[in-house]
């Protein structure tokens, strides 16, 4: 081979680099109400598009019989961590698994119950519970919490009651676009993105952007949320990340990490085990729910990081959260037979589950102008082993380090 062809070979080469490195990502449309389009079966994996990392894939299916009829899933498989989200309610996650390491629980409630059959309504405004089994689903937007009456303007400018229902309705709403990127560039970062509107004639007019992505071969990924009010006036809202977590990781003597300025017992029925919120009973017929409201620390760029790990402290998950995004952290322990549900819930937010009318009240309902924006983004992680569980625990100790945690004995005054 001559040596000038040599050199055009070689630049040639040289010259395909940045173009590579800049090219744009990788985007396929599964599904948009504003195009009228969904896709019946949809298929990628890292065999065909990124040879050097192969063993990724996402795949679509939709669920058939009973009241999971036409719920859709995407499971995106990063070759170590496998994600399932539910685009049909919410952009909800319905379990994450790594091996043996599973982030979810096992719910009564069996099926991936299509939004369509949920009366939210029902049983007094409970109705929320008859869908509810996912590893992680958002509460809100308008509003999450207790059910219960608040005030509102309505559309003749008079005051006027309104029953709000457990948790909002952002849960049971089917994402209205939904889309899978995949970057080009090591290393290769895969993201599925949906949009979810809560919107209604003289109501909101919210606009919740998600984005969920990880890197093939991580035992992590990230949720990265954008809350828009597409209304003319100012409108309040609420979010709540509702991470539930049963076995492997909730047993007799799991603990759950965190570093905290404050815990305030939500109700008299939590107060009699403050002392002992940061651990976990085994299965237990007829226990009561108990709910801690919790003031996170956090370091210097307002990070934070929580965690829950089995009682050998050799597996683990965390969530880091900015506090300024989010900061209030709910604490929900459900310690009832595994029949009834076995789960603990670690629910980052802007507020507490109180009914909206109780937290206006306190001051912690946050407000969005004409065409403003929230944010909040999430890193989650699975911890696999003692070193891992060590490594996060430690890192949590150095921000409890700042500042001796305040144990309330009583519930904060409401009314």
């Amino acid at each position: 081979m001559s040596r000038s062809l040599l050199w055009g070979l070689l630049f040639a080469c040289l010259s395909a680099l940045p173009a590579a490195r800049g090219a744009e990502p990788q985007r396929w449309v599964l599904s948009s109400a504003s195009e009228n389009r969904r896709t019946e079966t949809f298929h990628l994996d890292g065999a065909r598009l990124t040879p050097q990392q192969p063993n990724w894939r996402v795949d679509q299916k939709t669920l058939h019989g009973g009241r999971q009829e036409g719920c859709e899933l995407l499971v995106v498989d990063n070759g170590r961590l496998r994600i399932t989200l539910i685009p049909t309610r919410g952009m909800s996650v319905l379990e994450v698994v790594a091996g043996d390491l599973r982030l979810g629980w096992k719910s009564p409630v069996a099926e991936v119950v299509h939004p369509r059959e949920i009366n939210l309504h029902s049983r007094g405004g409970l109705g929320w519970l008859e869908g509810f089994n996912e590893w992680l689903v958002r509460c809100g937007l308008e509003s999450n919490g207790h059910p219960g009456t608040d005030k509102f303007i309505n559309n003749t400018g008079d005051e006027a009651s309104l029953e709000l229902t457990l948790h909002g309705r952002i849960g049971n709403i089917p994402a209205s676009e939904v889309e899978v990127v995949v970057d080009p560039a090591p290393p290769h970062r895969i993201t599925v993105r949906g949009t979810v509107w809560e919107r209604s004639f003289y109501g909101p007019h919210l606009k919740l952007q998600t984005e969920l992505s990880t890197e093939p071969g991580s035992l992590e990924f990230r949720i990265a949320d954008t809350i828009t009010n597409h209304g003319a006036q100012e409108q309040e809202f609420e979010i709540l990340y509702h991470a539930n977590y049963g076995a492997p990781l909730l047993q007799e003597g799991a603990e759950f990490l965190a570093p905290v300025q404050r815990v305030v017992p939500f109700n008299a029925q939590a107060a009699k085990s403050v002392a002992k919120y940061a651990t976990f009973a085994g299965p237990t017929v007829g226990f009561t729910e108990e709910v801690y409201c919790l003031y996170p620390l956090a370091d210097d760029q307002h990070r934070t990081l929580i965690a829950l790990r089995n009682k050998a402290a050799d597996r683990g998950a965390s969530i880091a959260f900015n506090v300024q995004e989010l900061p209030h952290l709910t604490l929900w322990k459900n310690t009832a037979a595994e029949a009834d549900g076995y789960v603990t819930g670690l629910e980052p937010g802007t507020n507490f589950p109180n009914n909206r009318r109780i937290e206006r009240k306190l001051g912690r309902v946050p407000k969005l102008a004409p065409g403003a924006t929230r944010t909040a983004t999430l890193d989650f992680a699975l911890l696999p082993d003692a070193a891992a569980v060590k490594g996060t625990a430690d890192r949590i100790a150095r921000l409890q380090s700042r500042q001796k945690p305040v144990i309330e004995t009583a519930p904060e005054k409401k009314e």
